[in-house]
């Protein structure tokens, strides 16, 4: 049954957004997509991504192939049109200072994904502001052994535009890169916390390989307004 606060499904608003906003961003970035034929043409799909920018948000859902939901901050839901916007596109709010407001939110992708959906996740919890790969946290991990939804590892590249590629001085081209899914079979009969911490690492890994970041040893530090 799904959870009191049960994202609405994406509308029109979505549909029309993405169709104004794939061909300027092929237009502004020319991004390189890559691994298409990774995603599941049907049934629930998690998918997993590095996070350096808010352009990430717009790249994902112009370029998956499937309709995508995902988290987005409480306050971009405040006033009408914001909500308005939000909602009608299938975001989900939440509250990055509270740790009972990001659990409702997790169980709202838990009913996405109950309904046969695509639901992002940004496993580091926040933007990397230097490039890095941060460790990632457990609520992605909990969603896919949850839900038993298909796991799609997504390495985003080049959209923080602040950034330069170290060996040319320049700013990489963005490139969106679609991994085979991640076979999380072997991990049923682990104790949950074990299973988690697994499937997390095997995640980042999996992230790193297709985003070419170099690992951080930490955490992202939170920042409400990433």
């Amino acid at each position: 049954m799904p959870s009191a606060n049960s994202p609405a499904t994406p509308g029109p608003v979505f549909y029309i957004g993405r169709a104004i906003l794939r061909p300027l961003l092929w237009l502004l970035f020319r991004p390189r997509v890559t691994g298409r034929e990774w995603f599941p043409a049907t049934g629930p799909v998690l998918m997993v991504s590095n996070h350096q920018s808010m352009l990430d948000t717009v790249l994902l859902p112009s370029f998956a192939p499937r309709r995508v939901q995902f988290l987005a901050k409480a306050s971009l839901f405040r006033g009408a049109i914001g909500g308005w916007f939000f909602r009608g596109i299938g975001a989900v709010p939440v509250d990055r200072g509270s740790a009972a407001a990001g659990q409702l939110a997790l169980e709202a992708g838990r009913d996405v994904l109950a309904a046969g959906g695509v639901f992002t996740v940004f496993p580091e919890g926040s933007r990397s502001r230097d490039g890095r790969l941060y460790r990632g946290r457990g609520g992605a991990a909990w969603l896919a052994l949850a839900t038993g939804a298909t796991v799609v590892p997504v390495g985003i590249v080049g959209s923080n535009r602040k950034l330069r590629d170290p060996s040319t001085g320049r700013r990489q081209r963005v490139g969106i890169h679609f991994g085979p899914p991640l076979d999380l079979s072997d991990l049923a009969a682990l104790p949950a916390g074990r299973a988690r911490r697994e499937t997390t690492e095997r995640m980042m890994l999996a992230i790193q390989a297709l985003s070419g970041q170099q690992l951080a040893e930490t955490f992202a530090e939170v920042d409400a307004d990433a």
